[in-house]
């Protein structure tokens, strides 16, 4: 029987597991949309969208489905989804992988508040700056909205959803970004701090080299912990690679 693999997908690094997968002979591939874009891009192999029903549900799914590996590729900041995918593949006895892009790193100038919650980001920014660029996704933003006296600039792919700060500016746009972009940006609002995830990759990191180069401090969202005994890989070829002897572990 052909391998199947489960890509719980939304990120650029789940579609290219995808279609490297789907590109292997024999290999059924399909990929879990958690449904929060409209209009997701095409992916290589099968798509599923919408919730499974917590872990219980998702257990069953793979059971049904004869699922042989998961691969959670979900953004590092869906703590529920990886936690879901970790009881599920305990519980139906499948083995887990978890592809996270490396997280950023602080350079030389820049001036960073790590913080472990939008909640707790909330709380140092009147002490930071008065005008903000938000630039972390349209859900969350409630922890924002009883800063009254502070200006936001929200930037998102989708419209956000309420309730939000009363004095915010929406843009809708989807990276990448250049240096430049974000540059223009930051002085066309007279931002004076930025508030971002600790997302990763070069998607969406000109923003924290622009910020360096005007000087302005930054509040960094750390990531939630993984569940316990999961770790990750840091890209495609490191997946690829655990996959093979997975799958060949479970064809002996």
């Amino acid at each position: 029987m052909s391998p199947h693999v489960l890509i719980l997908g939304g990120t650029t690094e789940a579609r290219r597991l995808a279609a490297a997968l789907t590109a292997r002979p024999g290999v059924r591939v399909t990929t879990s949309l958690a449904g929060r874009v409209s209009r997701p891009g095409a992916l290589d192999g099968e798509v599923r969208v919408g919730g499974f029903g917590g872990p219980d549900g998702l257990a069953a799914w793979l059971r049904e489905e004869s699922v042989d590996a998961v691969v959670d590729a979900t953004h590092p900041f869906a703590a529920t989804i990886t936690g879901n995918a970790a009881a599920a593949t305990a519980a139906a006895r499948v083995p887990l992988l978890v592809l996270r892009r490396p997280g950023w790193q602080p350079g030389r100038g820049d001036r960073w508040h790590p913080v472990p919650s939008l909640e707790a980001a909330a709380a140092v920014l009147p002490a930071l700056g008065r005008r903000v660029f938000l630039s972390t996704g349209r859900l969350g933003l409630a922890a924002f909205a009883g800063l009254t006296e502070l200006s936001f600039v929200v930037r998102s792919v989708e419209p956000p959803e309420p309730p939000l700060p009363p004095h915010t500016h929406v843009l809708l746009a989807r990276g990448p970004f250049t240096v430049a972009d974000e540059t223009a940006l930051l002085r066309e609002h007279r931002v004076d701090v930025l508030v971002t995830k600790d997302s990763g990759g070069a998607a969406t990191s000109a923003k924290l080299a622009a910020a360096r180069d005007l000087g302005l401090p930054v509040v960094v969202v750390r990531r939630p912990p993984l569940p316990e005994d999961v770790t990750a890989l840091p890209d495609v070829p490191a997946v690829l690679n655990r996959l093979d002897a997975a799958l060949g572990r479970r064809s002996r």
